[in-house]
C-alpha cells in the first residue's frame, strides 16, 4: 500500500512540476499533450500507465468542450514547424506539429534544411480563414503559391510519413492559438 502512495504522489509530483513550468525545457509540453493518468492501480500495485491520444480523434472545436492541450502556448506567435498529420473534421482543418529549425542551403541550389525538433506533437486547429503558401515539394513551383486547406491536406497525407518529417512550416497563430497563416519551405 505504502508503494502506491508514494507511486500516486511522484505523479502528483511530476504533474503538477510540469503544469507550473519549472521543470526542464519541453516537460510542459509532454505533460499537456499526453491523457491524463487515472488514479487507478493494477492488481500488482502500479500505478496504470497513460495511453498517448489517437491521431484520429478530433479535438474539440472552441466552444464545444476543451480546447486542445497546449494550442495556446504559441498564440499571437510566429513559429516554424514540422507538421506529422493533417485532418478535416466537422469542417474544421487540424494539424499535427511541434517546432524544429530551419537552416539555409546554399550551393548549386538555394533551400532550406529542416532539422526535425523532438519531443511530443500537438494538435492544433486551423482558422477557417487561414491562408495556406505551398512551394516544392508540397506545391507545383518553388515560389509559394496559394491553395485551399483541403487541398494542402490531400497534399500533405499523399506524401509518406518519412517524407514529411523533411518538411517545415512558418506558421502564424492568432491570440487563440489557431493557424491564420501556413506557409511552406522550399526544399528540393
Amino acid at each position: 500500500m505504502t508503494a502506491l502512495a508514494l507511486t500516486a504522489l511522484a505523479l502528483t509530483a511530476l504533474a503538477l512540476t510540469a503544469c507550473t513550468g519549472k521543470g526542464g525545457e519541453g516537460q510542459a509540453d509532454a505533460v499537456a499533450s499526453a491523457t491524463p493518468v487515472t488514479a487507478s492501480a493494477s492488481a500488482s500495485g502500479q500505478a496504470a500507465v497513460p495511453t498517448p491520444p489517437t491521431a484520429t480523434t478530433a479535438p474539440a472545436a472552441p466552444g464545444e468542450g476543451t480546447a486542445p492541450a497546449g494550442t495556446t502556448r504559441w498564440a499571437g506567435t510566429k513559429q516554424f514547424m514540422q507538421i506529422r498529420e493533417g485532418w478535416i473534421s466537422g469542417g474544421r482543418t487540424y494539424l499535427s506539429v511541434r517546432t524544429a529549425r530551419k537552416v539555409a542551403a546554399t550551393g548549386p541550389h538555394e533551400a532550406w534544411l529542416i532539422i526535425p525538433g523532438e519531443g511530443p506533437y500537438t494538435t492544433v486547429l486551423m482558422a477557417t480563414d487561414a491562408r495556406v503558401l505551398l512551394s516544392v515539394p508540397l506545391g507545383d513551383n518553388s515560389a509559394p503559391s496559394p491553395y485551399s486547406q483541403a487541398e494542402f491536406v490531400n497534399r500533405l497525407m499523399s506524401e509518406p510519413s518519412s517524407s514529411r518529417s523533411g518538411l517545415g512550416y512558418d506558421l502564424s497563430f492568432d491570440g487563440k492559438g489557431r493557424v491564420t497563416r501556413l506557409q511552406s519551405l522550399y526544399t528540393s
